[in-house]
């Protein structure tokens, strides 16, 4: 006797993405932020060490979205995301139980090989279903991709807030935590999801080579990647600046803060207002915005900061921009991916997306990691590393005006 209940969905409903956003984003941010500690304080290693691993935990997330993506076009979403759930778990289960070296670079490598096959099937899946509302009068898809940001930011608050509380109890015990959520989603996320049909023909790398194909594609990708390398300097470049003004790392959590509130309250109206003007249009002015970020740093690099809550002025308003162009460019970005690339290949060029913009990331923070030393008392060469970041997302912006000029007429006819 069969059992409707216990078979996987027959369609995809898109709040099940976005509550798989949310509740994979608790749990990596409940765990991910605190390694560095656990790996200084606990294993005792230097900093370069630490940066190294985190280095690989970050590139084995963004360059293999690229390979995330074309299993998912070849397999089906649902399997490579369940297969990305256990992959992930695998990753927080030798972060709590691994006593050595060794160990511990193989988990924090896995956390990231798994975000890189759940994170492109669902945006994927998210791509398709928020067509299929949009051909139907209902949500647009750049909206489904808003509250999935929205979702996402959230996830990304009370993350680190449940990794707090648990830091008495020791890192081990935040990771098999980690663990455990990623054990419910996997449970959940068997049954929301719909099966792919089969397929018996044999696994053809044909999307990894048709998205290199595609010349305007390459274009959009590269200039899209400078989005990621401004947003990593969050985590880069901010605290230096923090440093300039005299104040301390307690200074980053406010910040912080701040973005998650401008996204949680603003993400959707802004989309809804990129839904009129366009994602073709829109995008540059995102990129804009990023730009302008590091130059409202530049503008007070080189002054003495004043006393008190006013020496963060530079770095709320650097926090502020970045977060107007990301709510901007982020979702449009995203929505005009099936411009490029059919049903069957979605998953690729998502991933090729993500994958590109690691690839910014690991060169860039490469470069500039030098230049930013000159950034951290006020002088004039401290206003140079803050132009030169300014120059990237800049370049994309002009850059995406003419990229994107062909998807002009189609996006205006749709609309």
């Amino acid at each position: 006797m069969s059992l409707p209940l216990f078979r996987p969905a027959t369609q995809v409903w898109p709040p099940v993405l976005l509550g798989s956003q949310f509740v994979f984003n608790i749990g990596f941010y409940a765990v991910v932020p605190f390694l560095a500690i656990f790996l200084r304080e606990d294993m005792m290693l230097s900093g370069g060490l630490i940066g190294l691993i985190l280095g690989l935990r970050t590139f084995s997330q963004q360059g293999m979205f690229i390979v995330g993506g074309a299993l998912s076009d070849r397999f089906g979403a649902r399997i490579v995301i369940l297969a990305g759930c256990l992959i992930r778990v695998s990753g927080y289960l030798l972060l709590a139980f691994g006593q050595s070296l060794w160990p511990i670079i193989l988990g924090a490598c896995l956390t990231g090989i798994g975000g890189a096959l759940f994170s492109p099937s669902i945006e994927a899946l998210l791509a398709k279903a928020g067509t299929q509302s949009e051909a139907q009068g209902k949500r647009s898809r750049a909206e489904w991709f808003a509250l999935f940001a929205v979702c996402g930011e959230l996830g990304a608050v009370l993350g680190p807030v449940v990794g707090a509380l648990m830091t008495g109890l020791g890192f081990r015990q935040i990771a098999l935590a980690g663990a455990g959520v990623f054990v419910v989603a996997l449970i959940v996320l068997f049954f929301a999801l719909p099966s792919a049909p089969a397929k018996k023909q044999t696994l053809e790398m044909t999307p990894w080579w048709t998205t290199f194909r595609q010349p305007r594609f390459v274009a959009f990708i590269i200039a899209y990647s400078s989005w990621l390398l401004s947003y990593n300097q969050l985590y880069l470049a901010l605290p230096v600046e923090i440093q300039r003004a005299g104040g301390s790392e307690k200074d980053l959590g406010p910040l912080f803060m701040l973005a998650s509130i401008l996204i949680i309250a603003f993400q959707l109206p802004l989309a809804r207002f990129a839904r009129r003007v366009g994602p073709t249009r829109i995008l540059p002015f995102g990129f804009i915005f990023v730009s302008a970020s590091f130059v409202s740093v530049a503008l007070f690099a080189a002054t003495v900061p004043p006393a008190g809550w006013l020496r963060l002025v530079p770095s709320a308003c650097f926090v502020t921009l970045l977060t107007l162009g990301q709510m901007l460019l982020v979702p449009a970005a995203k929505d005009l991916i099936p411009w490029f690339a059919d049903e069957t290949t979605l998953g690729a060029h998502y991933g090729a997306l993500a994958t590109a913009g690691g690839c910014a990331v690991l060169a860039g923070n490469f470069l500039f990691g030098g230049q930013l030393d000159h950034a951290l008392v006020p002088s004039k060469e401290a206003i140079f590393p803050w132009l030169q970041l300014a120059f990237f997302p800049l370049c994309s912006a002009i850059a995406m005006v003419i990229i994107c000029r062909p998807m002009q007429g189609a996006h205006a006819r749709k609309a």
